[in-house]
């Protein structure tokens, strides 16, 4: 979860949603999000809301965290009424691996005496590689996790470095590996291209990486300096060099190059899989407008056009929990507009873009320029028998999709 929440209106102390927002529960896909807050050291790079031992020191700990995280979810279950069961749950971080499989088992515990899970439910959990075992996975699978998303970043030693990640080059394939033998079928690894100091042969050495590690998702990114990181800082002091625009599209049409002729087609515009039954449901839940319920300091929510936020730091967070208050730091109430805006902004994000009749007037002018320019598929663009046609992202409409969104909006 990012480290800056916006800004947003008052939250109830209880929690309590408006009656519009629930109308429905129940009948959309439902998933929940627990952020864990903790790593053992920072990266360079990262701007989530995460905490090391160091900066918690004695103010909160994973114990008080799960005391925390059971809590909120009898509030969540509370406010929702009847509650829904849980399609997806995504255990996110921070390094959720650090609590270990018990720790996770626990967590997921929690989730399902509140919610109880759907019988096809995906749950998920992020983990870094080297807090990771044979044992672990075999673990979180006997719990009931059915997919893990590790993250790799690079197989090139100086540009982990460069990211302070602290896992050794090969070891994300060899946990990928434990995780198929342990029996998941869904194994996603992480990709970050743009390093400074990286390599096309770095990065292909690391696609090489991820095929050969034979996983069914892959998520890449391109590296964002985010104000406020040590990354940022050694850049401004010229210690290495900005991102470059250029480099970071070129880098791009390799991955997607590479992965979608090894069987792993784009689905978005950061992710590829082999299949839509490899697709991360709990993703397509947020870039579809579903509910979910987000659990855990920072964590943000969704239910009905209400979006709401938690507190940031872990102590906090438990102490307002303690009081049974609500840990909504604020919330917005979106509009119609809102909402159709948003849509627009996630929805054509998809390979299967949205449909033209999303927007307004101008927009739809606007998207058959796009067309003309070869942002959006002008095939696509027309329809069938009379009907909208869709708004789909081209791969050149892909490296451009901000600016494609700001121009349809």
């Amino acid at each position: 979860m990012p480290s800056v929440l916006p800004d947003g209106e008052p939250a109830p102390v209880d929690g309590s949603l408006p009656e519009s927002a629930l109308r429905g529960v129940g009948r959309r896909p439902f998933g929940v999000y627990v952020h864990v807050p903790f790593c053992a050291t920072r990266c360079g790079y990262c701007d989530f809301n995460t905490y090391t031992a160091g900066e918690l020191g004695t103010s909160a700990s994973p114990e008080s965290w799960l005391d925390a995280v059971r809590r909120e979810l009898e509030l969540a279950s509370t406010v929702l009424g009847a509650a829904p069961r849980a399609d997806t749950v995504f255990v996110g971080g921070g390094t959720p691996s650090l609590l270990g499989a018990d720790g996770l088992a626990q967590v997921l515990d929690a989730v399902h005496a509140t919610f109880g899970l759907a019988p096809d439910a995906e749950v998920t959990t992020e983990s870094n590689p080297e807090s990771t075992s044979p044992e672990f996975f075999e673990g979180i699978r006997n719990a009931g996790y059915t997919r893990v998303s590790l993250g790799m970043q690079s197989a090139a030693r100086h540009v982990l470095a460069v990211l302070d990640r602290t896992h050794t080059p090969g070891r994300a394939v060899a946990a990928a590996r434990e995780a198929r033998a342990a029996g998941f079928d869904h194994i996603n690894l992480d990709l970050i291209y743009g390093t400074p100091g990286e390599r096309q042969d770095d990065l292909k050495a690391s696609l090489d990486a991820v095929l050969e590690a034979g996983v069914d998702h892959v998520s890449a990114y391109a590296l964002i300096v985010e104000d406020g990181t040590a990354l940022a800082r050694r850049i401004r002091r010229g210690e290495v060099p900005s991102p470059d625009d250029d480099v970071l599209a070129d880098d791009y049409e390799l991955v997607d190059d590479t992965l979608t002729a090894h069987g792993l087609p784009w689905y978005e515009v950061s992710n590829w899989a082999t299949d839509t039954m490899a697709r991360c449901r709990h993703n397509m839940g947020y870039w579809n407008g579903c509910d979910w319920w987000g659990v855990g300091p920072g964590a943000h929510s969704h239910v009905g056009g209400v979006r709401w936020w938690n507190v940031k730091h872990p102590a906090k967070y438990a102490e307002v929990l303690a009081r049974k208050e609500s840990p909504a730091a604020a919330r917005e109430v979106l509009s119609d507009e809102d909402r159709r805006i948003e849509q627009i902004m996630l929805q054509l994000r998809l390979v299967d873009g949205m449909p033209v009749e999303f927007l307004d007037p101008a927009g739809q002018t606007e998207a058959r320029a796009a067309a003309a320019e070869g942002l959006l598929s002008a095939d696509a663009m027309h329809g069938v028998n009379g009907q909208f046609g869709r708004c789909i992202l081209t791969r050149r409409g892909r490296l451009l999709a901000d600016a494609v969104i700001r121009r349809l909006t």
